[in-house]
């Protein structure tokens, strides 16, 4: 399999007579080549310019992009990999297509002449693509179901831009640099962003399971192909004995590792000392027995965030060539611009810079490619919030009842059911962030506030058992756009390595939806079938291991290391100057913490300081004005 996680690129005008500036074209592929930097290709049209990256992963010789119909009359490139297109290639064949190469994205071309824009649902994988034909002058940007692959365009002079990462928008000189302020509302407010929002006005995010369709003389439009629908609880799927769904899901997640192994370099996998990342790798070990694979992890120097010892024990169990390093918090200093860079927003946790220094370990090893245990959490109930849900208990928030009132009104609006908590009391949380904004923002907030509309699907919610409630929101407001994407995605491509998610197979996926709510937390026990599969797999110490999530220390210890950046980007003046933030609130949190008396659990709290902090680094980062 031909598999390129690498850099698209693209413009496009409604016009087909109008020529495209070759110019724009190379300044935005030049900005991805961390993405890609072992080979690159373009095409150009009468309106249309497409640009591509390379990561070189399978297929080496023959695998660079774009691809072609056999006519010529459709072109794609592709950032990503088509898992079952072995399948997808053999019905091709049969019915008359042709091949060039054994990639596994170069199926695109072919599905669409044979399905129009409807062949993006039968694909199993991990991709964002651009497809233009050139008969209709119609462009096709689609991006995978759950949202691995990043993909963001925009509209400059009547052109539309897309790419796999921001900066290369920002490399066309029609782009302005102007900070959505709903962007930096949402990060505050919920676990990260949320598609289509960027932190950057004007420039959109393509939602996961959606494709957006672009042709002559009508605006760009967007639809969604697949969404994560789970059973009404008044009607759930057919039951079936808890051993059929151990078996199965066993069966469907070695199938998934399987797949991912497929590669013409070394495929390794990291191991954080937890059940997720530990049960892929023993299913790796499982798929391929006669390899001997490399395994990653990070250490810290505080005992009470270490996972050495879980790490080493799984190391040695599975037999691997283990790598780690230690993380001491002064790299956390050295490395945060750049994960800020990289991430392309603020930062509410300083765990992205440990993510980097993981990255860079594989990369210097000589790997390109790992496996990760991203996702199992919000498929298989593995965060405190489900365990609530299912006992029905409920994180605390206002005892007032008035208070209480007003909030599930709140949410009532947010996700169309008033009983459903997720993280906070947002009514309260709007105080604060009245607060922390500067008078000027603060005013404007209403316009901004991010709580003020729903965010995600609320008929998906509707109906649902607490726990599927629960894993969609997830799904949408913690997993695509900020885990997989300034946790994942970037800090991967920043050292170009291409990570794999065995989780989020569709499959598995498509699996998960039928599981009963209490054979994912039962009792007590929150992912309670991972862990019956676990037992085969994994020693008790790991399989029955509770979570302990991948922190770093926060903003409390950065202050309290007294760097002339850090206390510059805090000054007064500047949060005055550039006027997002009350200069007075950001004083007082930083004496706060300088003095200290705070501790965050970042289970619950949010470091606002962080937040205020990497904010800072990215207006310097993206050269971004202050708020008028």
């Amino acid at each position: 399999m031909a598999a390129r996680m690498c850099g698209i690129v693209g413009l496009f005008s409604s016009d087909r007579d109008r020529p495209i500036d070759p110019g724009h074209l190379g300044a935005m592929t030049g900005r991805l080549r961390h993405r890609g930097p072992d080979d690159g290709g373009s095409f150009a049209a009468g309106g249309v310019a497409l640009g591509f990256t390379r990561l070189s992963i399978v297929d080496l010789a023959t695998g660079n992009q774009p691809h072609h119909s056999e006519d010529g009359q459709i072109t794609s490139v592709c950032n990503g990999e088509i898992f079952n297109h072995r399948e997808l290639r053999q019905e091709l064949e049969r019915r008359g297509h042709s091949f060039r190469t054994r990639c596994d994205v170069e199926v695109l071309v072919h599905l669409y002449e044979e399905y129009g824009s409807d062949f993006v649902g039968r694909l199993n994988g991990q991709f964002a693509f651009a497809l233009y034909d050139r008969r209709r002058h119609r462009l096709l940007l689609g991006r995978d179901h759950v949202g691995i692959a990043p993909l963001f365009y925009t509209e400059v002079g009547g052109e539309l831009l897309f790419a796999s990462e921001i900066k290369a928008l920002l490399a066309h000189r029609g782009v302005e640099r102007r900070v959505d302020l709903a962007g930096l509302d949402q990060i505050l407010t919920f676990p990260g962003m949320v598609s289509p929002t960027t932190m950057f006005q004007g420039i959109h995010a393509l939602p996961p399971g959606h494709v957006l369709e672009a042709g002559s003389g009508r605006p760009a439009r967007t639809w969604p192909y697949w969404d994560l629908v789970y059973p009404e609880a008044a009607r759930p799927a057919e039951r079936r004995d808890p051993a059929f769904y151990v078996a199965r899901l066993e069966e469907l997640l070695l199938a998934s590792v399987r797949r991912r192994l497929d590669a013409d370099v070394p495929v390794g996998f990291y191991l954080s000392g937890g059940l997720d990342s530990s049960l892929i790798g023993a299913l790796a070990q499982a798929a391929a027995p006669d390899r001997r694979f490399h395994s990653y992890s990070i250490t810290f120097p505080q005992a009470d965030i270490d996972e050495r010892r879980p790490q080493r024990l799984m190391a040695e169990q599975l037999g691997t060539r283990h790598h780690e390093i230690e993380f001491p918090p002064a790299e956390i200093i050295r490395r945060l611009r750049q994960a800020v860079a990289a991430a392309e927003a603020p930062l509410k946790e300083a765990y992205n810079t440990c993510s980097l220094a993981l990255s860079a370990m594989v990369r210097e090893s000589g790997h390109k490619v790992v496996l990760t245990g991203e996702g199992a959490d919000e498929l298989f109930a593995g965060y405190v919030g489900y365990r609530l849900d299912a006992t029905g208990g409920r994180i605390p928030g206002t005892a007032d009842p008035l208070e209480a009132m007003l909030e599930e009104e709140v949410r009532a609006e947010l996700w169309g059911d008033p009983a459903f908590f997720y993280e906070r009391d947002y009514r309260l949380f709007r105080e604060t962030k009245a607060g922390l904004y500067s008078p000027a923002a603060a005013a404007a907030l209403p316009q901004f506030e991010c709580t003020l509309w729903s965010p995600i699907d609320r008929s998906c919610l509707a109906g649902r058992h607490p726990l599927h409630q629960r894993s969609y929101a997830d799904f949408k407001l913690r997993l695509a756009d900020h885990l997989l994407a300034d946790h994942g995605d970037r800090v991967s491509y920043a050292n170009s390595i291409e990570a794999r998610y065995p989780f989020l197979d569709i499959e598995v996926v498509e699996f998960a939806r039928s599981i009963p709510p209490d054979l994912l937390v039962r009792q007590d026990t929150e992912k309670w079938l991972l862990r019956e599969i676990a037992r085969k797999y994994l020693p008790p110490a790991v399989a029955g291991r509770e979570k302990f999530s991948f922190v770093a220390p926060g903003s409390p210890y950065l202050l309290a290391q007294r760097v002339d950046w850090i206390d510059d980007l805090l000054s007064p003046a500047l949060i005055r100057r550039q006027n997002y933030f009350d200069a007075e609130t950001v004083e007082r949190l930083r004496r706060q913490h300088l003095a200290g008396n705070t501790r965050i659990n970042t289970t619950f709290d949010t470091d606002v300081l962080m937040l205020v902090l990497t904010f800072g680094l990215f207006l310097e980062e993206f050269d971004m004005p202050g708020y008028a």
